[in-house]
């Protein structure tokens, strides 16, 4: 049985946990009610150019001058996988949840003899892909130390993707995400990005068919400048997405550590009142004992 000092210092220092925890879960709800409002704004617009560039690449897939980006280079064999992370953890199981499915996307394309690449956003997923497939990761970025991500840093990522495209190095891309869906509930998502995918024909509504588009000034202006914006959209709007996931799982578990400590507290608390209770019996005992031995 531990000691009674052992059991106020272990008291203590659950106790000091749980205020850590609970000052973590405030300011997490903090910054989630921004981040949440930052991911509802740009939604409509991300997702309604998705859509209209998906019906671009429709009308476009059998013209052999169509730009690149918007169609493909006609293979599937190297892929870029882009996992988007966390720089810090204590976000339960956040991090873990785009780690698990980055490896199970490589897996399902190694199996099919596929070149796969990486190139992962965020220290979480770079340390933890690191342990079994650095030989592919060919960068990483991070935005530790950065307070807001702007739609800049997006860009700057998105050009160094377009970038490495042009050169070859890879013929389809795609982000792996956790979308936001609640402040309890966050669904790993992946989206490519590179070619722009088709859309989807099945139980679609006459809306949402693809379109034929009149262009002004020429197709290849306007799309020299569209295509890049998209990219750039697309991964701000994941981002987006990743922050705001990211403070919602750290509320969450945050919220479960201050409840288990609040609930090792009490377990600690009872313990030492019954280890005090039987010194002070067993001390009791003794004194009778002494006396009735004089």
């Amino acid at each position: 049985m531990p000691s009674l000092k052992a059991l106020r210092i272990r008291i203590n220092s659950v106790k000091s946990t749980q205020k850590i925890t609970s000052a973590m879960k405030m300011v997490a709800a903090s910054k989630l009610r921004r981040a949440q409002s930052q991911v509802e704004a740009a939604r409509p617009y991300a997702e309604r150019m998705e859509r209209m560039l998906a019906a671009l690449a429709a009308s476009a897939a059998q013209n052999p001058g169509a730009p690149r980006m918007l169609v493909g280079t006609g293979h599937d064999q190297v892929h870029l996988l882009v996992p988007i992370t966390a720089d810090r953890g204590l976000a339960g199981a956040f991090n873990a949840n785009v780690g698990r499915a980055t490896r199970t996307r490589i897996e399902e394309l190694e199996a099919r003899g596929k070149t796969v690449k990486l190139m992962p956003i965020g220290r979480k997923g770079r340390d933890y892909l690191r342990r079994e497939y650095a030989s592919r990761i060919v960068d990483d970025v991070s935005f530790a130390g950065k307070r807001r991500i702007e739609f800049a840093d997006a860009a700057a990522v998105a050009e160094r993707i377009a970038t490495m495209f042009h050169d070859g190095e890879f013929d389809v891309c795609t982000l792996i995400y956790n979308r936001f869906i609640s402040v309890i509930s966050q669904r790993t998502t992946e989206q490519q990005l590179i070619p722009t995918p088709l859309p989807q024909t099945a139980g679609s509504t006459a809306s949402e068919s693809p379109r034929l588009y009149e262009f002004e000034p020429e197709e290849e202006t306007l799309l020299a400048a569209l295509l890049p914006q998209n990219l750039a959209t697309q991964l701000y709007r994941a981002l987006l997405e990743s922050a705001a996931g990211e403070q919602g799982a750290r509320m969450t578990a945050m919220d479960n550590a201050t409840r288990n400590a609040g609930e090792m507290i009490d377990r600690l608390t009872l313990l030492y009142n019954r280890t005090r209770q039987a010194n002070i019996t067993k001390e009791l005992i003794e004194i009778i004992s002494g006396a009735e031995a004089l």
